[in-house]
This record gives C-alpha cells, sequence and structure tokens, in this order.
C-alpha cells in the first residue's frame, strides 16, 4: 500500500486493519480492484467509478446469501470512495483447478446444481435489479456492428450495417417474450466461481462479480457456463450438464424444447457480442490478450446460429461481412 492510496489507508484503520499492507491481486477486463490482507481472511473491494455497481454488489451479497449460495460477505464498506471489506474466498477458482486437473465433471455438477438452486428460489427475484429486456440484449449487439465490422469492412458504415441487423436480431429475441424471469449473474464462469471445500452443498460453489445481475432468462447464464470463450469442456460434457439442469428444474417435453431453443438463442446474441467485445478490449483500451481467445468465439457463435436456427442472420452475414466465419484467426493475430 503506497502513500498515494490515502482513502484505502483510512479506510483499513477504521475497520481495525491499521498498518496492514495490502497485496493488490491482477485486475481482468474490468476497472475493478482487490488487494487481499494477508492472514486476515479478508481483501479489499476497491471501484470507485462505478458506484451504481458497487452499491449492487453490496446489495446482491446478501441477498444471494440468503438464498443460501456463497456470496462473499461485506463486512463494511464506504460507498463514497467506493470501498468494501469482503470475505476473501481464496484462490481456488474453477479456472485455477481446472488448469491443475481437477475433476471437470464434479465441478461443473455443483455450478449447474447452484445455478438450478437460484433459479428455483422463490425469493431470488426479490431483489432490485434491471430488467435483461429484449432492447438491452439489442443495445448489447451493437458492440458487435461498431468494433467487428470495421475490423473486416473498413469501408461499411457501422451506422448502415446496424439497422437491418438490429431488426432481424428483434424478431429472433422475440422468442424470449413471455417467460417468467430469473436472478441472471451474467459473468458465471469459471473464473468468476471458486470452490469452497469447507461448506456443504451448493454452498461449495463460491459465486464472485455478480453486480452486474439482472432480472431476465435463466438460460443466459447457463450458456455463460458451458459455451465459455476462454476454454473447451471434454466432449459430451455441455450436453450432460443440459441434461442435468433440465431433469433439475423439471422441463420436460415442450418446456424442454423451449428451454434449449432460448439457450441457444442466448448464446448466439452472447458470442455475437463478445466478437465484437474483445476487439474492443484490443483496441480501445489495450488489452490484447483477449484476442487469442477469437477463433473459439467465432466457431462458438457459427454454432449457435446455427443451432438456434437463425438462417437470416447467418444469410445477412454473409452477404455484408464475406469472410466473417473465418475471421477469428485474423482477428486473433491483429
Amino acid at each position: 500500500m503506497t502513500s498515494d492510496h490515502p482513502q484505502l489507508h483510512a479506510f483499513l484503520a477504521r475497520n481495525g486493519h491499521a498498518g496492514v499492507t495490502p497485496v493488490p491481486l491482477p485486475g481482468d477486463a474490468s476497472a475493478r480492484r482487490y488487494h487481499r490482507l494477508p492472514g486476515a481472511g479478508l481483501l479489499v473491494m476497491e471501484d470507485p467509478q462505478d458506484p451504481v455497481g458497487f452499491a449492487a454488489f453490496i446489495r446482491l451479497s446478501t441477498h444471494l446469501r440468503a438464498l443460501g449460495l456463497s456470496a462473499p460477505e461485506v463486512l463494511a464498506s464506504d460507498a463514497d470512495n467506493g470501498l468494501a471489506l469482503i470475505e476473501d474466498f481464496g484462490i481456488t477458482t474453477y479456472g485455477r483447478l481446472l488448469d491443475e486437473g481437477a475433476d471437470e465433471t464434479a465441478l461443473y455438477a455443483l455450478a449447474v446444481d447452484a445455478l438450478a438452486h437460484l433459479h428455483g428460489a422463490a425469493d431470488a427475484t426479490q431483489v432490485a435489479a434491471p430488467v435483461y429486456s429484449r432492447d438491452m440484449l439489442l443495445d448489447e449487439l451493437q458492440i458487435f456492428s461498431d468494433w467487428f465490422v470495421p475490423a473486416l469492412r473498413p469501408d461499411l458504415s457501422p451506422a448502415a450495417f446496424d439497422g437491418p441487423w438490429r431488426a432481424l436480431w428483434a424478431k429472433a429475441l422475440a422468442a424470449l417474450e413471455g417467460q417468467p424471469p430469473a436472478l441472471v449473474l451474467r459473468d458465471f464462469h469459471i473464473d468468476n466461481l471458486m470452490l469452497l471445500e469447507d461448506r456443504e452443498g451448493i454452498a461449495r460453489c463460491g459465486l464472485l462479480d455478480f453486480q452486474d445481475a439482472v432480472l431476465g432468462p435463466p438460460e443466459y447464464d447457463l450458456v455463460s457456463l458451458l459455451q465459455d470463450a476462454r476454454r473447451d469442456l471434454a466432449p459430451g460434457l455441455e450436453a450432460s450438464m443440459l441434461e442435468q439442469y433440465c431433469a433439475a428444474v423439471r422441463a420436460e417435453g415442450d418446456d424442454r424444447k423451449g428451454l434449449l431453443h432460448r439457450y441457444h438463442l442466448l448464446g448466439a446474441q452472447r458470442h455475437t457480442r463478445i466478437a465484437g467485445l474483445f476487439p474492443r478490449l484490443n483496441r480501445r483500451d489495450g488489452k490484447a490478450g483477449y484476442l487469442r481467445f477469437m477463433p473459439r468465439v467465432m466457431g462458438q457463435m457459427q454454432t449457435a446460429l446455427r443451432d438456434a436456427g437463425l438462417s437470416e442472420i447467418e444469410a445477412y452475414l454473409d452477404t455484408t461481412l464475406p469472410g466473417w466465419r473465418a475471421a477469428g484467426p485474423r482477428l486473433a493475430n491483429t
């Protein structure tokens, strides 16, 4: 901790940790930062640039814990400076465990059980959170128009591309209308999940970075988990986890068919958004590391568009962005 963090010094002193030297943790794609307090079992979360997200983290941590899920407990907070003292879940992220050869099926099964519990909890949606509306889903897709399109067609105006693009997606996303909402955590993937060995049942799955949660289609978090832009799953694991989830939420017949269609549809939306997000992280934010995932993302996007039956969107891409299907390796090397 350096002298240019007086608010952090003061915050720690007020909460019984004067003189402790926090250890900064590696950052991710966000502006949020974490510092570990050695030996205390605590972290300091620092997020002065996003007061809405900061307040949401505090609110949702309490809510998720009340539902029987494991979110970090917030012991103290300073909203004015975007500082919070929170429970430290340690270093056993799913990503780290999988890299070390942990049982992939067991970890994913636990995460799917946690999701099914969240989606089945009667009070899960009784919390202040934005609605993940069709307009919000459509707005997210503009990142593809603004950042992916110029990479392939510098001569094509993103605005000219975006008009028909949005209309096609509006038609496709109508299939989400009329479904009861769930609490969607939005960043439910292996880097935000932890194994808490000292807990039982679904509480063994620790949840991180849920401050962007919304009320919307439950299948979105399944996509985040099972169609990860950062890694491939073992053959057959995605299908078996989908079956486990369907059984847990008792989706059979037409309900199962509708659930799987929404899963593929939201997968197409998510991968398309990420296909624009990673180039933006590179060009705007100087975070080139995400480009290495572009070949996988483009493959996932094509598969999801096909599985969701979005042939009109595929045809529009084929017409306006020739070569888009093979763009992953090229973008990975820009």
